[in-house]
C-alpha cells in the first residue's frame, strides 16, 4: 500500500528570503574617463579597439568649457542652472549658452557613441562628477561654494541622480548590449573631509564636513542610481573606507597612493570590486606588462588573499585621467592594463 504523502504547508511570504542581486559583471580593464584630443569619435573607436571587454564613454575636456569636469556634469543637472564665469561655475537662476554649450558636447558624444559602438555588448562605463566635488566645484549665486550649504548639497545631489539616470537610459537606447556602469569621481572629497579647500577669496579654508555627513550623502546618491556604481578618487589619502561603506560596487583608486590596506581589505571580505590605477595618467616610461603584473601579485599577497582570487577582484585602470597625456601614450597606457590582465588569470 502507498503510505500517504504529507501536505506540503503552505508558504508564508513574509518569511522567504529575497534572492541574492546579481553580481556586477566586471571587465579586466578599463579606462577611467579623460582622454587627450577633441574627436569624439576617434576617441571611442581607440577605446573599444584598446579595451573591448570594458569600453567606456570618453570625456574629451580638451574641448573647452562645458567639456570639463564640472562643465560636463552641469549638462546633466535637471532644474538647475550653471554659468561660467572668470572664477568657474556657479549656479544661477535660468540656463545660459555656458550649459547649452555643454549640453551639446555631451549629445555629439551619445551620437559618436551609436555611430561607433552601437553593437557593443558587455560592461561599459560613464562617468560623472560625484555629489561632493561638484558641490565643491560650484559657487552659489551669492556666497561661497555650494559644499558648505546643505540645502544646496541635497538639491545638487538629487538633481545629478536625476540625470545621470537619464543618461544611462539614453546610453542603453544607443547601445542596447551594454550593461552600463556609472562612476563617480570624487577627487575633491579629500580635501572636503580635510577641511583644505579655499574660500572664495582665497584667505581662508572652508569648514571640514564630518566624514559620517559625507557617507550619509554619498550614499544617498549611489543607492538611487541604476545599475553598478563605481566611486573613483585618485587624490591622495583617497577615504577608501568611506567609499566601500557609502555602497560602492567598486572603489577605483590610484595603486601607488594607498597606504590604508586595512580598508582595502574589509572592502574585499564585503565584496566590493576594486579599480586599482597601476600607471601614470601622463606621459611616462611603461614597465614590461609582466612586471606591472608582478607588482600587483606582490600586493595583493600583502593584503592577504589568495592568488587565485587577484583575477576576479580587480579591474586595472590608469592611475587618473588621461587627458593631459600625448594620443599615443594614452593609447599605450590602456594596451598595457589590457595585457597586465592578462597575465594575472591563473595558469
Amino acid at each position: 500500500m502507498t503510505p500517504p504523502i504529507d501536505p506540503v504547508p503552505p508558504v508564508d511570504p513574509s518569511t522567504e528570503e529575497e534572492p541574492a542581486p546579481a553580481r556586477p559583471s566586471w571587465g579586466p580593464a578599463t579606462g577611467v574617463g579623460s582622454l587627450p584630443g577633441t574627436d569624439p569619435v576617434e576617441a571611442l573607436r581607440v577605446v573599444t579597439g584598446e579595451l573591448p571587454e570594458f569600453a567606456h564613454l570618453p570625456e574629451l575636456p580638451g574641448r573647452g568649457p562645458g567639456a570639463d569636469l564640472v562643465g560636463r556634469s552641469a549638462a546633466l543637472l535637471v532644474d538647475l542652472a550653471v554659468e561660467l564665469t572668470p572664477a568657474g561655475w556657479r549656479l544661477v537662476p535660468r540656463p545660459g549658452m555656458d550649459q547649452r554649450r555643454a549640453g551639446e558636447l555631451l549629445a555629439r558624444d551619445l551620437d559618436a557613441l551609436y555611430d561607433v559602438a552601437g553593437g557593443y555588448t558587455g560592461p561599459f562605463k560613464v562617468q560623472a562628477t560625484g555629489p561632493w566635488t561638484l558641490a565643491a566645484g560650484l559657487e552659489r549665486t551669492r556666497g561661497d561654494r555650494a559644499v558648505v550649504d546643505p540645502g544646496a548639497r541635497r538639491d545638487l545631489a538629487q538633481s545629478l541622480t536625476e540625470g545621470l539616470a537619464a543618461h544611462v537610459a539614453a546610453v542603453s537606447a544607443r547601445v542596447p548590449g551594454a550593461q552600463v556602469v556609472v562612476q563617480l569621481d570624487e577627487p575633491s572629497l579629500p580635501a572636503v573631509l580635510a577641511g583644505a579647500l579655499p574660500t572664495a577669496s582665497g584667505w581662508g579654508r572652508l569648514p571640514a564636513v564630518d566624514a559620517p555627513v559625507a557617507e550619509q550623502e554619498l550614499a544617498a546618491v549611489v543607492d538611487a542610481l541604476p545599475g553598478p556604481v563605481v566611486v573613483h578618487c585618485c587624490a591622495d589619502r583617497a577615504p577608501l573606507g568611506l567609499l566601500h561603506a557609502a555602497g560602492a560596487d567598486a572603489v577605483s583608486f590610484d595603486l601607488g597612493l594607498v597606504q590604508d590596506l586595512d580598508a582595502l581589505g574589509t572592502a574585499v571580505e564585503a565584496g566590493t570590486h576594486l579599480f586599482p590605477g597601476v600607471v601614470p595618467g601622463t606621459d611616462a616610461p611603461l614597465p614590461a606588462p609582466r612586471a606591472t603584473a608582478s607588482r600587483l601579485q606582490a600586493w595583493w599577497r600583502e593584503l592577504g588573499f589568495p592568488a587565485d582570487e587577484l583575477h576576479e577582484a580587480v579591474t586595472l585602470t590608469p592611475s587618473c585621467g588621461l587627458a593631459g597625456a600625448t594620443p599615443g601614450y594614452a593609447r599605450a597606457a590602456m594596451s598595457h592594463v589590457r595585457e597586465v590582465a592578462r597575465y594575472l588569470l591563473p595558469e
